[in-house]
């Protein structure tokens, strides 16, 4: 039978972070860069077009030798979501079976000899232990925090062509929640240029109202001041372990909502 739990008043972690202005120059870096993307994109399909064109056996044997690699690829990314998703159900066995061999709940005594009172003990919650888990593990670990604190539709995003976000999500007074998860060790800590990657994209690409980078890690001051100045919430791991103990606030907490919302 699970324990239930409620936050317990303690010292809040200041993540650092509210939205004070949007950076111009940094998404117009971002889409001129996409626009060189996709011209140089376009330029190399009409160089291989005119080759194909002028040695066209040459070009058949060079696209019969690439369906192999094509395939494999195809396979490469089956079993990489075969894994995750092989993960993520032993992740709900566990939670199943701790929730079995889970004791009763403490209740607080009357003072009656053989009378057990109304009302159960409240404690709160073990922070996980997010050191053990890997980059994938890490995603759905948070993302099971903003589903346990009231969040809808959570989606994990993360991988190939994600643009910066790892997880979306709804939080409960309505606005769009986006995280991006940083699985680093101690020693590693997260940079300016990881923010920035985030802040051109966190806004203008994935329409966040509430962004985050959540982290196992720390942040470096330059870090830290570029996400001032893009309202980016920095999660620490103070703020990460105070979140899942219960004992300090998601994300969305610490940004009002519009008085609409309200």
């Amino acid at each position: 039978m699970t324990i239930p739990t409620q936050r317990i008043p303690g010292p809040m972690p200041a993540p650092a972070g509210r939205r004070t202005r949007f950076s111009l120059r940094v998404t117009a870096l971002w889409f001129a860069a996409v626009a060189l993307l996709v011209c140089g994109a376009g330029f190399a399909v009409r160089v291989l077009a005119a080759a194909a064109a002028a040695h066209p056996v040459a070009a058949a044997l060079t696209a019969a030798a690439c369906l192999p690699l094509a395939w494999s690829s195809v396979r490469a990314g089956r079993r990489l979501r075969l894994r995750r998703a092989a993960r993520r159900a032993a992740r709900a066995l566990e939670c199943a079976a701790a929730e079995i061999v889970e004791p009763a709940p403490v209740a607080e005594s009357t003072g009656v000899a053989g009378a057990v009172g109304p009302e159960v003990a409240w404690v709160a919650a073990e922070p996980a232990d997010y050191d053990a888990l890997d980059g994938d593990a890490f995603e759905g670990a948070v993302a099971e925090l903003c589903e346990r604190d009231g969040c809808r539709d959570v989606r994990v995003v993360g991988g190939a062509g994600d643009l910066g976000a790892d997880i979306v999500a709804t939080a409960p007074d309505g606005r769009r929640v986006v995280i991006q998860c940083k699985r680093y060790c101690a020693t590693n800590k997260v940079g300016s240029q990881d923010l920035q990657r985030f802040g051109g994209t966190c806004y203008a690409v994935h329409e966040a109202e509430v962004a985050a980078v959540v982290t196992t890690s720390d942040f470096t001051t330059p870090a830290v001041e570029y996400a001032e100045q893009c309202g980016i919430l920095c999660f620490d791991r103070a703020a990460l372990h105070a979140w899942s103990a219960g004992t300090g606030p998601g994300p969305w907490a610490l940004v009002p909502a519009p008085e609409s919302r309200v």
